[in-house]
Parts: C-alpha cells; structure tokens; sequence
C-alpha cells in the first residue's frame, strides 16, 4: 500500500522550459558553450541528459560549480515558471487522502518554496534539494531511512530518464509523466512502472 508520494519538481509540478531555455542560453553567452534554439526542443526531448550536453558541448563536470548560477537566474525569471494544468488539484486530493508528500529536486529551495507560496498550493511535508543532476537515489534512500517507510510504500512522481533510473537504484516504483521535459522514447528505455498523460491520471496509479 502506498503511503508516501514524491514528486520531481520542474518538468513534473512547474512547467520551466521556457525559463530553463532562456537561463542556459545565458549560461552558453558567457562560458562559451552552444546555446539552444526553441526549435530544438522537441529533437532534445528524445535525448538522454547526457546526449543532450554532448550536443551543445556543456561540459558536464562544470555542473556543480554552475548551478549555484543557473539557479539564481532562474530565480530573477521565476514569476514566469507556471503551474502544470491540474496540479493544484491532484496535490489537494493526494493530501486529502493522507498520504505523505515530498518534493526531492536538483532546484533550489528558495525557488521551490517560493514557487509553492505562490501558486498557494498544498503544503509538502518535505522539500530536499540537491544540487548533483544525478544524485536522487541517495535522497530517496535517505527518505526512506528517515521516514521508516518501506520501499512498497513510497512512489516517486518523475519526468525525466534519470529519475526513472534513480528510481530503480532505490527499488521503488515510479510514474512517469509525459508533460515534462523527456519524451516517451527517453523515458521507455529506462522501463517505468506507470506512464501517465493528465495529472489526475496518477490518482489511479496510487489509489
């Protein structure tokens, strides 16, 4: 039986791309990496997080030292990050039946908790941050030793490849959703428990 969920943030609660795009290409004028063109974001989709920064040259063992800044762009541009249609009401009712939320994201707090404030939405009973791309499978962990929980008990809400992956690192089960930032064709190969297309969908993975 479920008792927890836990949600990704961007791509999964916040639709961001648009500000995402906007900040890397920031990045890309001043530290000399390709910048992204909207047109493309579809191709990028298709791609592994890793396929995509081989693209445009990002180098990736820059991540940590950068995203102290990319965060702190996206947070002077995060008034225009909105709210994925029907979250407000999943989040309401996921409360209102008693399950344990959390949000484990590679964001900042200050932008998440201002995002939450907000959008006035349902309060989360945890926010962890992370600031390695592809470090969740150790907060998940780490939640689940904290919270007693057992791994049947708790379901991690993604969009992305590697939270899939992250997900099977942990052994619990995960619903993808086909709103974020991977396409179906990323997220396929990493073998989801549940792909889902409308927020009110999850309610019947979790029910």
């Amino acid at each position: 039986m479920i008792k927890s969920v836990i949600f990704d943030f961007d791509g999964t609660m916040a639709d961001s791309k648009r500000v995402f795009l906007s900040v890397f290409n920031q990045l890309a004028a001043k530290h000399g990496f390709r910048r992204v063109d909207l047109e493309e974001m579809e191709y990028l989709r298709k791609l592994s997080m890793r396929e995509r920064m081989k693209q445009f040259d990002f180098p990736v063992h820059k991540l940590p030292a950068w995203s102290t800044e990319f965060y702190e762009l996206y947070h002077q541009a995060s008034e225009e990050v909105t709210l994925v249609p029907g979250m407000a009401e999943l989040l309401s009712e996921v409360n209102s039946r008693g399950y344990k939320t959390a949000i484990i994201s590679s964001n900042s707090r200050k932008n998440i908790d201002a995002f939450l404030d907000r959008n006035r939405l349902s309060p989360m009973e945890e926010v962890i941050c992370s600031n390695r791309l592809f470090g969740k499978d150790r907060h998940i962990k780490s939640y689940l030793k904290r919270t007693g929980l057992g791994k049947e008990e708790v379901i991690y809400v993604g969009d992305e490849a590697r939270d899939i992956a992250a997900c099977r690192k942990c052994g619990i089960k995960i619903i993808w959703v086909s709103w974020g930032y991977d396409a179906r064709e990323a997220a396929e190969k990493e073998k989801p428990d549940f792909m889902v297309y409308e927020p009110k969908d999850i309610l019947k993975v979790i029910h």
